[in-house]
């Protein structure tokens, strides 16, 4: 019973314990009072609080001296739980009797304090008039000035201590606070000036990194490959609350810069700091955030600036950032696809490159990515086809869905050889040649071209027969080029940066130009990555027979020329490969002998590649152009000749000359070819009125006009004008100057 006793007695605080009355001989005291009676007391006090009277006073002293007594009593009854008391609660077994009434009464009662305290804004509130003290002097900003900036560089230049890095750190933050309005906030500097924002600002960029490394009593590494982690020195946990501060500093800078110039200047910085990121896992993680935006929408210099810095963070933590870095490169990449133009294509084709150099870091993971981006592809296509609404084929007939599949045949070209990835290849060739024949229309034929440019990267890079020529000379049946076009266009039409043309397009004497420009590149470069091949003839042969039937019906000369040109040169590397072939002492079945030889000749080089090497640096100096801005021939608005009406410059004629011609004004012929010579019918008159050119379209003048239209009529039953004879055609297009003899002017009688 004695136990149980003792422990509640453990479990009660001192004042229980002087009002439970307790009796170490567990009798109960009838006088005594429970602790329900005590708080009914408190109430009544507390109702009139002025209402005391002596005797409560000396019932008090009484009840004080009574609970004395019963403390001497639990000495001798239990001195083990009296010597318990001793050592945990000295003040309950002192217990003064003297306690007045009066001593009470003042402790109830809440005194106003003299002085009203301010809050203070550091971590750590003082409650004595010292702590008070310090907060108020915390408050307390000073200025940075010129002059303090000048005395920091000097110190830091000798020997950087860690007061004299707080101090810049402290100054720093301020002025990083200022650039999102905050004034500085609760800082112990204050940055107001422009002028010392500037110089603070380029102190830290320039000579903060150096004083960290000697602070730290870090070498610098000649081994680039190798990074050394500031967490690494001795003096790190005395000094990273100072740097986390700095290096989150240089995080909000960053974010709140607008100027390209002072964007490039603080990425370089951080690129620096990129040790010391990795030490700090929250900054990184800002870092990182801040990195990819600048990569994805910020000027070339600051793209490629902050390239580098995720590659060095990636290269030396893979585990911790390469995958979550991966993918919000990629999600930024199909954002800033959206649209496409001759300025964008720059940019675009930039991210394409380094989000290779990215997944060329780790091939095991570039898998994964790959297989569910180039799976999430394939379902939007297998929708489109299927559903054949309009919605789904504006799902995959858009810019993001063919940059995307540009960019994973670029990744699988640079790439190989890997085994990791080999098997992405058939896959993503299936995608492509399903997005082609998803809509085999003519409006289509830019974004074909797209495709068709990315197979034959991937078939070149990765040694991969995919069949690109057939979707490329299925144009040439499909479109007739002899037909005259309805409308003229001013410029010609861009295909590097469109994938749908118009009604009107289609129509325009562009359109067929551009085509037969953009069948030339593609069949080129196609015919250039299998030019050293053992089978290249049998491979040309459809081609060169497609190619002939097209020279054979086409009757304008600037669609045949290029066309021929282009079967020139296939036909003579045919010729070349097959020479070769015959001196081979090896069978097809000799694949190692196959190889070889085909390697030898590609180092010995083939009529066709000799020629497209030539042909890209021109063709890649037009594309700059292009690029540039700057205007072609074709773009240039020449002055356009206004030629009067023949019935004004007759009435003119007749006004002027009225006296000299009178007689032989009646006898003029309606058409405008001359005056009539009495007796002599079908005579030429001047130059100037034999020939008008005026309503001559360039099919008729320039390329020979259209064979449908050679028998086409007047109303009236006149005959058309005659078209250039095929001698004068090939005198034209080789620039002969006698092409206008052949000109026979029909006279009317």
């Amino acid at each position: 019973m004695a136990a149980k006793q003792k422990r509640k007695l453990e479990d009660l605080s001192v004042d229980e314990f002087l009002l439970s009355g307790f009796d170490s001989a567990g009798e109960d005291e009838p006088e005594e009072e429970t602790p329900k009676q005590n708080g009914l007391k408190k109430k009544n006090k507390n109702k009139d609080v002025n209402s005391a009277s002596p005797e409560t006073d000396e019932k008090k002293a009484g009840k004080a001296s009574e609970h004395k007594d019963q403390l001497s009593r639990l000495k001798n009854k239990d001195p083990e739980f009296y010597k318990f008391l001793q050592d945990n609660d000295q003040t309950l077994l002192n217990f003064d009797d003297s306690d007045s009434s009066d001593n009470e009464e003042e402790k109830k009662y809440h005194k106003l304090p003299s002085a009203l305290e301010e809050a203070s804004s550091g971590e750590e509130d003082g409650d004595d008039e010292e702590g008070s003290k310090k907060s108020k002097k915390s408050v307390e900003t000073i200025k940075v000035t010129d002059k303090m900036i000048e005395e920091w560089k000097a110190a830091m230049k000798k020997e950087p201590t860690p007061r004299l890095f707080r101090e810049v750190t402290q100054a720093f933050k301020a002025a990083v606070a200022t650039t999102k309005g905050e004034g500085g906030g609760q800082c112990r500097y204050k940055v107001a000036d422009s002028s010392v924002f500037n110089s603070l600002v380029l102190f830290c960029i320039r000579d903060i990194y150096v004083a960290m490394q000697r602070m730290l009593h870090l070498k610098p590494d000649k081994d680039q490959k190798k990074l050394v982690l500031p967490s690494s020195s001795p003096k790190w946990q005395k000094n990273h609350i100072d740097i986390k501060m700095y290096v989150s500093g240089v995080v909000q800078l960053l974010s709140c810069l607008t100027e390209a110039t002072v964007i490039s200047a603080v990425l370089r910085h951080a690129n620096q700091l990129v040790p010391y990121y990795l030490c700090l896992p929250k900054q990184c993680r800002h870092l990182v955030k801040q990195l990819l935006k600048q990569w994805s929408t910020g000027e070339e210099t600051s793209r490629v600036l902050a390239f580098l810095a995720l590659n060095k963070i990636c290269r030396h933590k893979q585990d911790t950032y390469l995958n979550p870095i991966l993918k919000q490169m990629y999600i930024s990449y199909v954002q800033n696809c959206k649209f496409t133009s001759p300025n964008a294509l720059p940019m675009i084709n930039f991210m394409q490159r380094t989000l290779t150099e990215m997944y060329s870091l780790d091939t095991q993971a570039t898998y994964q990515h790959t297989f569910i981006y180039i799976r999430q592809l394939a379902i939007h296509l297998r929708n489109a086809m299927t559903m054949k609404k309009k919605e789904t084929y504006q799902s995959v007939y858009n810019w993001q869905y063919i940059h995307c599949l540009y960019l994973w045949c670029r990744v699988l070209s640079t790439l190989h050889p890997s085994d990791v990835l080999q098997p992405l290849i058939y896959p993503l060739c299936q995608v492509i040649i399903g997005t082609i024949k998803l809509v085999p229309s003519s409006k289509y034929y830019p974004l074909r071209m797209h495709c068709c440019r990315a197979l034959t990267l991937l078939s070149s890079s990765t040694n991969t027969f995919v069949p690109v020529l057939p979707f490329l000379l299925e144009i040439f049946q499909q479109v007739d080029f002899n037909k005259k076009p309805g409308r003229m266009s001013k410029k010609p039409i861009n295909f590097a940066v469109i994938l749908k043309l118009g009604k009107v397009n289609l129509m325009e004497k562009a359109y067929k130009d551009g085509l037969i420009e953009q069948l030339y590149d593609l069949i080129l470069e196609y015919f250039h990555t299998q030019a050293s091949t053992i089978g290249f003839p049998e491979l040309a042969l459809p081609t060169i027979i497609q190619l002939k039937a097209f020279l054979k019906e086409c009757k304008v000369a600037n669609y045949c020329k290029p066309v021929r040109q282009l079967l020139e040169k296939v036909q003579e590397n045919s010729s070349h490969i097959t020479g070769r072939r015959q001196k081979a002492a090896f069978g097809v079945a000799d694949a190692a002998a196959v190889a070889a030889w085909e390697k030898q000749l590609k180092e010995e080089g083939t009529p066709l590649s000799k020629y497209y090497t030539q042909w890209k640096k021109l063709r890649e100096k037009e594309i700059q152009l292009e690029i540039s801005g700057k205007e072609r021939m074709e773009d240039l608005e020449l002055p356009e000749i206004k030629r009067r009406k023949i019935q004004e410059k007759k009435a003119e004629d007749k006004k002027e000359f009225k006296d000299l011609f009178e007689s032989d004004s009646e006898s003029e012929d309606g058409d405008g070819r001359g005056f009539k010579i009495k007796g002599k019918k079908g005579s030429r008159g001047s130059d100037d009125d034999d020939l008008d050119l005026s309503d001559m379209s360039d099919d008729e003048g320039m390329e020979g006009g259209d064979s449908d239209d050679d028998d086409d009529e007047d109303e009236e039953g006149s005959k058309a004008p005659q078209p250039l004879s095929s001698s004068a055609l090939i005198k034209l297009a080789e620039g002969d100057e006698d092409v206008v003899e052949d000109l026979e002017l029909s006279d009317d009688d």
